[in-house]
């Protein structure tokens, strides 16, 4: 990457480049300097993973109240009314806007093509092929890059929130670039840095999905809202990475079946293939649990030779090329799939203006706590609601308000000299095995205990061993010296391959943190509901309608 200075202030930052980052700051007025900051590059986010496609009531037989009964009794009693409202309402008019973008859905004839997914009630759901998000993303990056009032930061990680000590005001963020650690000031700083998979160890999330928006705001006293519900995706490829087969294949009539051939789902919901993910994926766990030797390795299979074979080419072309890639033709064979956490729907709790309880901070995408999602989110909703909730950060008048007053005080501020982090080589090796290995066993630890079925006494285990390792990695050098950087105190290091060095140190603190917060909230709540399944808890309990919330190391029942 080209090495560029960046200004030590911005009226907006934005953090994470995902279909979420990106809107955002597009609708954000152009009179404002906006930062966009990405741990890697701007075209590599869950986002641009994402397969299915984005829903709207857009068709003639379909509405806005079909879109929100379908929502709501996919969230499984916890979803917001206002919040699913709003998201459904606003649909169509953000898909408008998309397309005037240029994005390019798949159309029959001048009408835009709609598919079917899993607990929807019409045809609603617009794709463009079977890649719908990296075209979302690519058209918002390419926008993106066209907007003079926008400065993209890449190969940047945000570490902490600065927080102005009288107000509790969010300032800005410290920020690890180009080897040293500085402060950058901002009116407002925006969360989109997408979900936290890689806390577990079979995820069909990409790389980057470490949690950091999440974990960042917690440390600094957000609210956080039912970080117990994550939506484990029932149709992943078991090879490595996890690749996820979209759930739209089934809606286009692929068929699930055992090793006998047997569509076995429909043993356990009338729907057969087509119930809610969670449904589906307890169906395969438990199936697997009966006639597997090793449920850790086993699969079942999703058989795409009930959908004619033009079909397949055209609505799932990168399917076909990735199962190809190992050895699979979707035309004449069984694809064998099992699986993996997908989607997080609890997150940092905003209101329908994105704002957090930190004023100046604000959430957007999966990081957020809308409620639009309640305990298990909708097909194709996610998409919709970065969309959507990004929009209304045009509407944000009090921002430029903000950015006046925060341009009278930077000023005159001086930031003294930059604290030099020195360690010999051994002490970094020492280190990196440490982080290394917690890296290594923390999101086998996760799956195993807060996968698709969990019980109390795995979890408190789990907790403790969370615990030990979030002492141990205290206690690191490296950790000690970051922890005790005040804020405009900015740091540069004497390490070789720093940014990697800096970003696994980053990331394993992310992770031990969301990993914490997730078995914490699980093991708080004993029923089950939506994304969360307890053994010892196996039904919904009306006592628990209410949402988990967590600030700090508290938790505590929504009223």
């Amino acid at each position: 990457m080209s090495q560029i200075d960046i200004p030590n202030q911005f009226d907006v930052l934005v953090v994470g480049a995902g279909a979420a980052g990106l809107y955002t700051a597009l609708c954000l007025p152009e009179s404002l300097r906006v930062g966009l900051i990405t741990k890697e590059t701007v075209t590599l986010s869950a986002s641009d993973w994402a397969q299915g496609g984005i829903a709207a009531a857009v068709a003639p037989e379909d509405s806005p109240q079909l879109h929100i009964e379908d929502t709501l009794k996919a969230g499984a009693g916890l979803c917001d009314l206002k919040a699913v409202e709003f998201l459904a309402e606003q649909a169509p008019s953000c898909i408008q806007s998309l397309v005037n973008l240029g994005v390019a859905f798949d159309r029959h004839g001048n009408t835009l093509a709609l598919t079917l997914e899993a607990a929807h009630s019409r045809h609603r759901v617009l794709h463009a092929a079977d890649t719908t998000g990296r075209e979302v993303t690519t058209t918002l990056t390419a926008q993106v890059l066209r907007r003079q009032n926008i400065q993209v930061i890449q190969q940047a990680l945000a570490l902490s929130l600065w927080i102005e000590p009288e107000t509790g005001r969010c300032q800005g963020i410290s920020l690890f670039y180009q080897g040293k650690v500085t402060w950058v000031k901002a009116g407002a700083v925006v969360l989109a840095t997408g979900g936290g998979g890689q806390v577990f160890a079979q995820t069909t999330n990409p790389a980057v999905s470490t949690g950091d928006g999440v974990a960042i705001a917690w440390r600094a006293g957000a609210v956080l809202r039912d970080l117990e519900f994550v939506q484990f995706h029932p149709t992943a490829l078991t090879k490595p990475g996890r690749f996820l087969i979209s759930e739209a294949v089934r809606g286009e009539g692929a068929h699930l079946v055992d090793n006998e051939g047997r569509r076995f789902a429909f043993d356990y919901d009338p729907a057969g293939e087509l119930a809610p993910r969670d449904v589906v994926s307890r169906a395969i766990f438990s199936h697997l649990q009966r006639t597997a030797d090793d449920i850790a390795t086993a699969n079942v299979w999703l058989d795409m030779r009930p959908i004619p074979a033009d079909k397949i080419r055209q609505r799932f072309p990168n399917i076909i090329q990735v199962c190809q890639h190992w050895g699979i033709d979707v035309c004449n064979q069984p694809i064998p799939v099992a699986p993996a956490a997908h989607y997080w729907m609890g997150g940092i709790l905003t209101n329908l203006q994105n704002r957090t309880n930190i004023p100046g901070l604000y959430a957007v995408g999966e990081t957020a706590s809308t409620g639009v999602h309640g305990a298990n989110r909708l097909a194709s909703n996610s998409l919709l609601e970065c969309i959507v909730f990004g929009a209304q950060m045009a509407d944000l008048a009090d921002l430029e308000n903000e950015m006046w007053r925060q341009s009278q005080t930077t000023e005159s501020e001086s930031f003294p000299n930059p604290l030099s982090c020195i360690l010999s080589f051994h002490d970094w090796e020492n280190q990196q095995v440490q982080l290394e290995a917690i890296r290594e066993k923390l999101p086998r630890l996760v799956w195993q205990s807060a996968g698709i079925c969990r019980e109390q006494s795995s979890l408190e285990n789990a907790i403790a061993t969370i615990e030990s390792w979030q002492q141990d990695f205290a206690t690191l050098p490296l950790s000690q010296f970051l922890q005790s950087l005040r804020p405009t105190v900015a740091a540069s290091f004497n390490l070789p391959d720093i940014d990697q060095q800096l970003r696994l140190w980053a990331e394993t603190r992310n992770l031990l943190d969301v990993a914490y917060l997730i078995l914490k909230s699980a093991a708080f709540r004993k029923e089950s509901r939506g994304g969360h399944y307890r053994l010892d808890y196996p039904q919904p309990d009306p006592d628990w309608q209410v949402h988990t919330i967590v600030q700090n190391h508290s938790w505590w029942k929504s009223i």
